[in-house]
C-alpha cells in the first residue's frame, strides 16, 4: 500500500495563505478600482488626467511615508497586532472613499487610506517569511498573487458595473465591508506572531530604521524595486480611458475585457509560483521581461480593436507582469535577517508606493487626452515602461548573484557550526 502524500502546507498554513490573499486582494482592489473609475472620474468630477493621476498617487506618496515611518517598529511588536492595527485604518479610508462628495475629499481621503494601506503588504510578506521555509515560498508568493487576478476577474469588473449602474462611491461601499469582515476573521482566528522578537535588536525604532536604510547588503534590494514599480503605476492608471477611446470598446467590453484578463491570470500565478521554486526565479523573470516588453509596445499602440484581441493581448501582457512580480518578491524575501525583515519590507514597500506615485505624475504629464476623450503619446509611455524594465533586469541579474552568494556563504558558516570537535 502505497504511504500517503505528505502535506506541503499545514491546515493553519492553508488559512494564513487564505487570508493573506484576500487580505491582499481588498487592498490590491482598492487601488485598482481607480482604474476602471477612471473615465467616470475624470468626467463626473471634471477634473483632468493630470487630477486624476494625483489621486492615483496622493495614495502611494502617504503609503510610502507611512512605510518609512513604520518601518523602524516593525520587528518590535507581534505581528498580528501590526496587521491589525493598520488594516483597521485601512478600512476606515476605505468608507471615507465611499462617502467622498467631491474631488479634494476623495483626494484627502486617498491619503488617509495609503497611511494605512501601505505597510499591510509589507507585514503580510514578513508573515510569509516568518511561517514558511524558503523552498516553498514562490508558491506561497503565487497563491497570494492570484489576489492580483481576482481583483480583475471578480473586483474590477464589479467595480465598473456598480460605478455605471448606481455611483462609483458603491465599489468603496462594498470593499469596506469586505475588509471589516475580514478584520473580524483575522482578529478571532490568527495566532500571534512573535519569533521575530527572540532576535530583536536593542536599538531604539530610528535607529533601527537607519540601520536597515543604510545597510549595503540591502541597497541594490531598494533600488531593483524603484524601477519594478514603474511599469504598473505608468501604465494602468490609464487603461479604461485607451481601452474606450483608443481601442473603441464599449463599456460592456471593458467589463469583460477585465474578467477575461484576470481569469488568465488566476490560471498563470500559481503556475509561475511553482515554476519559479523549480526552474529558478531568475529565469522566469528574463522570460516573463521578454514577454512584457513586446506586450506593451503592441498595447500601446492599439487603435480600434476587437474585443478577442484585446482580450489575446491584455491576456499576455498581465500573464507577463505576474512573471515579474512573483519571481522578485520570493527574491526579496531571501535578502534580510530575521531582526531586519519587518522593517526591510516595511521600506521596501514604501520605496515601492514612493516610485509608483512619481510614476503616475509622470505618466499623468506624459499622456494628454484630447476633448474627445483619445488619449495622446500612449506609445511614447511605452517606451519609457519598456526602459525602465530592460534596466530592471540588469539589476535583477546583479540581485540573483548576491542572493546566490549570501546563500553559498550560509551554507558554509552551518557547516562549520556542525561540525563537532573531535
Amino acid at each position: 500500500m502505497q504511504a500517503p502524500k505528505e502535506r506541503v502546507f499545514s491546515r493553519y498554513q492553508v488559512f494564513v495563505i487564505a487570508v493573506l490573499s484576500l487580505l491582499q486582494f481588498t487592498v490590491i482592489l482598492d487601488f485598482m478600482v481607480l482604474n476602471p473609475l477612471g473615465e467616470i472620474l475624470i468626467t463626473k468630477m471634471n477634473i483632468t488626467t493630470q487630477q486624476f493621476g494625483l489621486v492615483v498617487s496622493a495614495y502611494a506618496f502617504s503609503a510610502g511615508i507611512s512605510g518609512i515611518l513604520a518601518a523602524g517598529f516593525a520587528d518590535k511588536f507581534d505581528r498580528k497586532k501590526m496587521l491589525m492595527v493598520f488594516y483597521s485604518g485601512f478600512t476606515i479610508g476605505t468608507f471615507l472613499c465611499a462617502l467622498a462628495p467631491n474631488y479634494h475629499f476623495l483626494l484627502a481621503a486617498r491619503i488617509f487610506t495609503g497611511l494605512f494601506g501601505g505597510v499591510i503588504s509589507a507585514i503580510g510578506m514578513a508573515i510569509v517569511v516568518d511561517l514558511f521555509l524558503p523552498q516553498v515560498r514562490g508558491r506561497v508568493m503565487g497563491f497570494m498573487q492570484m489576489a492580483f487576478a481576482l481583483s480583475q476577474i471578480l473586483g474590477m469588473p464589479v467595480g465598473w458595473e456598480l460605478a455605471n449602474r448606481f455611483s462609483w462611491h458603491a465599489p468603496f461601499w462594498v470593499i469596506g465591508v469586505m475588509a471589516a469582515i475580514l478584520g473580524g476573521a483575522i482578529l478571532l482566528y490568527m495566532k500571534p506572531i512573535t519569533e521575530h522578537l527572540s532576535a530583536r535588536t536593542e536599538r531604539n525604532p530610528v535607529e533601527h530604521l537607519v540601520h536597515t536604510v543604510s545597510n549595503r547588503k540591502y541597497t541594490l534590494a531598494f533600488c531593483t524595486t524603484i524601477l519594478l514599480a514603474t511599469g504598473g503605476y505608468m501604465l494602468m492608471p490609464f487603461g479604461s480611458t485607451f481601452s474606450r477611446h483608443n481601442m473603441g470598446l464599449s463599456p460592456q467590453d471593458i467589463t469583460w475585457l477585465y474578467v477575461a484578463t484576470g481569469a488568465v491570470s488566476l490560471v498563470v500565478s500559481p503556475i509561475i509560483g511553482k515554476l519559479s521554486d523549480k526552474v529558478g526565479r531568475i529565469n522566469v523573470f528574463y522570460a516573463a521581461t521578454l514577454l512584457t516588453c513586446i506586450m506593451v509596445l503592441i498595447f500601446t499602440r492599439l487603435h480600434i480593436t476587437p474585443l478577442y484581441l484585446a482580450i489575446i493581448i491584455n491576456g499576455l501582457m498581465f500573464a507577463g507582469v505576474l512573471g515579474r512580480i512573483i519571481p522578485v518578491q520570493a527574491s526579496l524575501a531571501s535578502i534580510p535577517s530575521l531582526q531586519d525583515r519587518g522593517a526591510f519590507m516595511s521600506i521596501n514597500a514604501s520605496i515601492q508606493q514612493i516610485s509608483g506615485g512619481f510614476a503616475s505624475v509622470i505618466a499623468g504629464l506624459i499622456v494628454y487626452k484630447t476633448s474627445s476623450g483619445f488619449l495622446l503619446n500612449y506609445d511614447i509611455l511605452g517606451i519609457v515602461i519598456v526602459g525602465a524594465f530592460i534596466i530592471t533586469l540588469v539589476m535583477m541579474n546583479r540581485l540573483n548573484k548576491q542572493i546566490t552568494n549570501n546563500a553559498a556563504n550560509a551554507a558554509v558558516e552551518k557547516k562549520k557550526e556542525d561540525v563537532v570537535p573531535a
